[in-house]
Order: structure tokens, then sequence, then C-alpha cells
């Protein structure tokens, strides 16, 4: 209305160009909020499609395929291999279910669930540890089972995950500078232009000094700010590109260069992301290819769940020319794995002979081991060999390996049905140690962010063990470690505190990633979060800047602000880098908090074009 007053109005010819600017700007902002909005909205879509659109329930006694919606409290439903989890569930009835769990937790292990617990409650670490109970949006590996459902929609574990993306990305620290700038400049519209026509009025008409008054506003009101900035950082977004790194935000580029703390979990981003079979060592803690050869055949050999452990195993046997024993033994029987005696135990023969080799955690197995092997030699097993075996294996854990026992026994000729009955007087072999060994490129790169200025807090669902391990080879300091469940006892606050001097957590939960993300941002830090799994989703979006790859589930990428073409730390440092030549003008800016230095610029390239087109419409104007 203002300006239709001014240049249509007043003006001797008419001109609508100002008005037709205005409307296309306040059009184009409006429409970019919508959008926004959309995004957020689809990112919360995405999520809920990851789910199978029917499930397999009991009804009136008959099993029946109903869609997910139509679930409800009570039902008993029907889980095979490849099912898809429709909510969260009781296991009534299980036989081998192994489920993969890596949507929440981001580790890509099976976990076997049970009707009845087979944890106590000083080995729960967090919620996804419960092994009764079967979590909406994750599927079955393996097995069956009849669950009852105990939750459904928006109030399962999923549903508050998904929660998190459509309450909206919050904004970021370079978003509300920008706004404080505008808000500054509004200010001083607002205290200027009355002034203006009050000292106006004393020696010139009303409608002269409304004019002028009018020309100050236009001219202080920061219209085409977003404009310009766009434009600048547009120029960054294309440069960043050519470092594979890809900007789908353009408010983002400022907050991934004056990033000082960026949040990553282990799995696929220090490590590479796949279990390898690291050591097979004798009872003195010396390799020994036997050892690899007998854990060879135990995983070759199995017919249940073959995990990445046993892949582990056989890809290394291969390795070493192990090939041949695939042919030369055959599988006679199996007494298949379970978690009350946690080991697993294979009877193949070569022909003449028949041998029972087991392998399993290392406690289990020295309860039915009555001797041990050495190069061959057999003799009894005494407290002082168990005492060196267990420190052995501790010593292998501080290492963070994953550590397995086998064992074996050859004097099974007379047997024909095996059971675990069987798994008794055997002979202890030695160890196999697994590792998600870590990227070659982790920690050099981890050295330059630091040099950057950018500080590295690792968040993880795995444990502390396994997770120290890989921070003390890439150059993380784990003096001091944290887990979820910890967090979850402690206020805002206390965590707080902890952030101060702690870089790795474990055992976390999406939501517990989420907190300490918003923890540290609430402590005036600009913090970026890098991951790809569904349970990094809620983590992208609260942090100032959601880094994913391209290789990322599709709710990570939607829910990111920047996505890399490699899963590397060296790529995200070379976008860093490339940032700052580029916008550093800016960064100084809301750094040094020198708003009126915009404003200033912003003033004195318009206020004179402004004041020329007023003054062919008045007489005098007094500045």
């Amino acid at each position: 209305m203002v300006l239709f007053y001014t240049d249509v109005y007043l003006a001797e010819v008419p001109s609508y160009a100002n008005i037709i600017v205005i409307a296309i700007l306040v059009i184009a902002s409006t429409l970019l909020e919508f959008f926004e909005e959309y995004r957020s909205n689809r990112a919360a879509e995405k999520l809920k499609e990851l789910v199978a659109t029917t499930a397999t329930v009991l009804r009136s006694g008959k099993e029946v395929q109903i869609p997910i919606k139509e679930i409800t409290l009570g039902d008993i439903v029907i889980l095979s291999a490849g099912s898809m989890i429709p909510a969260d569930l009781r296991v009534l009835e299980a036989k081998d279910l192994y489920v993969g769990q890596s949507s929440l937790t981001g580790e890509s292990d099976a976990v076997r669930k049970v009707s009845n617990s087979e944890i106590s409650l000083d080995e729960l670490d967090s919620i996804s540890d419960l092994d009764t109970i079967c979590f909406m949006g994750t599927n079955v590996i393996s097995g069956s089972a009849k669950c009852a459902v105990i939750k459904t929609a928006d109030s399962t574990y999923f549903g508050k995950v998904a929660h998190t993306i459509t309450t909206g990305k919050p904004k970021s620290s370079f978003q509300n500078g920008i706004e404080s700038i505008s808000k500054l400049l509004i200010r001083f519209m607002l205290v200027l232009t009355p002034i203006v026509f009050i000292l106006n009025a004393w020696k010139h008409s009303p409608v002269t000094a409304f004019t002028f008054a009018v020309a100050i506003a236009i001219c202080i009101t920061p219209l085409l700010l977003p404009v310009i900035l766009s434009s600048s950082l547009s120029k960054g977004a294309v440069k960043m590109s050519k470092k594979k790194t890809i900007v789908k935000k353009l408010d983002s580029i400022q907050s991934f260069g004056a990033m000082n703390i960026l949040c990553t979990d282990k799995t696929g981003t220090l490590t590479e992301d796949k279990i390898v079979l690291e050591k097979y060592l004798d009872i003195n803690g010396d390799e020994d290819l036997r050892i690899l050869k007998h854990a060879f055949l135990n995983s070759y050999f199995q017919t249940g769940l073959r995990g990445n452990i046993d892949e582990a195993v056989v890809n290394r046997a291969l390795q070493n020319d192990m090939q041949e024993y695939t042919t030369k033994y055959k599988l006679i029987d199996e007494i298949p794995f379970d978690f009350s005696r946690r080991r697993l135990s294979v009877i193949v023969s070569d022909g003449t002979k028949n041998q029972l080799i087991t392998k399993g955690a290392v406690e289990e197995i020295l309860e039915i081991c009555t001797m041990v092997d050495y190069k061959g030699q057999v003799s009894p097993i005494t407290k002082q060999i168990k005492d060196n075996i267990k420190q052995i294996s501790k010593n292998m854990n501080k290492d963070g390996l994953r550590v397995i026992a086998v064992c074996q026994k050859n004097d099974i000729k007379d047997v024909s049905d095996f059971g675990v009955g069987d798994e008794k007087n055997m002979v202890l072999l030695g160890f196999i140690g697994f590792l998600d060994p870590p990227k070659e490129s982790a920690k050099s790169a981890i050295e330059k962010l630091n040099k950057a200025g950018i500080r590295v807090v690792v968040l993880t669902g795995d444990n502390a063990e396994v997770t120290r391990c890989i921070c003390n080879k890439v150059g993380i300091n784990s003096k001091q470690i944290v887990t979820g469940s910890q967090i979850e006892k402690l206020s805002d606050t206390a965590v707080l505190r902890l952030l101060r001097k702690t870089n790795i957590f474990v055992k976390l939960s999406p939501i517990e990633k989420a907190r300490i993300v918003r923890l540290l941002k609430t402590a005036g830090n600009v913090v970026g979060y890098m991951g790809d799994g569904i349970n990094d989703a809620p983590s992208l979006t609260n942090s100032d800047v959601g880094i994913s790859v391209d290789t990322a589930v599709d709710i990570s990428k939607e829910s990111a602000d920047i996505i890399l073409l490699e899963k590397d730390l060296h790529v995200l440092l070379d976008g860093v880098t490339e940032r700052k030549k580029n916008i550093w003008k800016l960064n100084e800016i809301y750094q040094n908090g020198n708003k009126l230095q915009l404003w200033r610029s912003y003033v004195s390239n318009n206020c004179k074009r402004i004041i020329a087109i007023l003054a062919r419409n008045t007489n005098s104007i007094t500045c």
C-alpha cells in the first residue's frame, strides 16, 4: 500500500516495478517456508514407508493379512523370516528368532529374541537390548514367532524417532544471526521513520515529509537481504560440489564452515563397517593356523543363521587356502546355538573319524573343557591355565576385539544322536578375535579436523571396549567413556558438564544421540552430525548441519543438509575448507557481531538511488 501511494499515486509517471519486485520477494519467501515444511513432513513419511504395509495376525483363530494401520493393542502377530515388524511386540513364542535392529542401533549384528529373557538388569544398557521385545521398523532375519502387540503407531519407540523429525529442524546459528540483523534494521526503521517525519514536517507539507519518511523506511528494510545471501551462498555451493560435497540447503553452508564440533557414528565412518577375523591364537596367545581351521569347519558347516562372525571366519580361512576342507569333510550333525549356553557345535567327519567342534563365549567353553591342546600336546587343564586363558581373553577385549574360544573332541565313535549333553570333556584349542577395523584415512582426517578447530565427538550404539580400541587407533581421546544408561540418569546440566571433557559416548539410543546434539548446541557450539542410518535421523535434524552420504538410507539423506559423495572424513574436511575460502567475510561479520557493517553497506548502496527517485516528485528534501 505504501509503495502504491509513493510510486503510483504521487508519481507523475506511475511505476509498478518496485511493487512487482516486492510482491515476488514476498511470494518467494512464503514458498520457501512452505517447501521447508513440506520436506520435513516428507521425511517423516519416508520413515513410515520403511515399515511393511501389511502384517499377519490371528483373528478368530485364523491367520489373516491386514494393513498395519488396522493393527490394535493385544493383536497376536505371526512373524517369519523376512517379516517387517509392524508395531512394538512382546514375544510369546519364538523359534530361533533373530531380528535385525540396525535401523535403531546402527549395528549390523542380528539380535536373538526369546519369550523368557536371558539377560539380567545389570546387562541392560539401553531399551534396544531387551530380548523379549521386537521394535517397530526392525525386520526378522531368521526364525519364527508369535507376539502380542503392546504399542502401535506414534506411541512405539520407532514412532518417537519419527516425531523428532516432524517437529522440524531447529534454526541454525547462522539463521539466528541473519534474523537478528533483520530485526536490528527494522528497529532502526521504527525509530528513524517517525523522527524523520517530524523533522521534515516543520519545513514541508505533511505529504512531502511522509513521503521522505517512507523512503527512509524502504531504504532500511532488508527486503533484498535473502536474495543477496542466496546468491553468495549459491556460488559457494557450486565450488563445494567440485569437492564431492553436495549442498541441499544453502543456509547450511555457513554452519558447515563455522562448525566447531562434529558428532559422528563409529560404524562406517571411523571404521570399514565390516567385521574381520583379526587373530587366531593358541592357549598361550601365539598365532596358530589349527585354530583357524577348526573355527572354519564350525562356521562353514553350521546351518543356522550365518552372522558376520561366521562370514569373517570363512573369508579369512579361504584367504589361507583352506578351501580343500569343504570337500574333505562332511557334516554329520549340529547342536544349534542358543543364548543360554552361548555356543554352537558341529559334528563333521573326514571319512576316518568323527569330530565335534564347538565355538562360543570364553567362560562357557571353559566350563565344558577338561583338557588343553598346545602344539599337539594334550594335557589336563589347571587353575593356572584357566587364569592365564582368562587374562589373554581380557587383554584381547581391551584391544577392542570380540573374543570367541574354540574346542573339540574326537572320541565320539558310538554316538548317533547328538545333543547338548555331548558338549563335555572337551579339549580347548585357543581363541579367535574379531574387529571392525578403522579406516586408513580416519586418523589423518581427525588430526586435520582438530587443527581446523573442529572437535570430534563419537556417538555410537556399540559397546565401550570396541569403541575405545577404534578411537585409540584413530587418535580420539578415550580416557573417559560414558554409556547411554548413565546419560539417562543425569539432568541436562550434568550431561553438559560431561560434554566438556568427554569425546566418546557408547550404547546410545537414537533419542539419546539427539539429546547430546541438542545440549551441545545450547552450550553455544555450532554442531555438525554425520550419519547414514535410520537411527541417525533425529540427530541429523537437531544439528546445525546434518551431514550424510549418497549411500545412506533415504530418511537420512532426506533429513541431511549436506551430502558427501564419499564416506570419508577427508571429503568433509575439503568441504569445510572450501566453504571458509568462499564466504569467510559473512562469517567474520557474524562472529564479530558487527551487524552495523552490513546495514551501512546495504544503505549506502541503495539510499542515493531511492532519494533520487523521490526528488523527482518533491520540491526539496531534508536529510
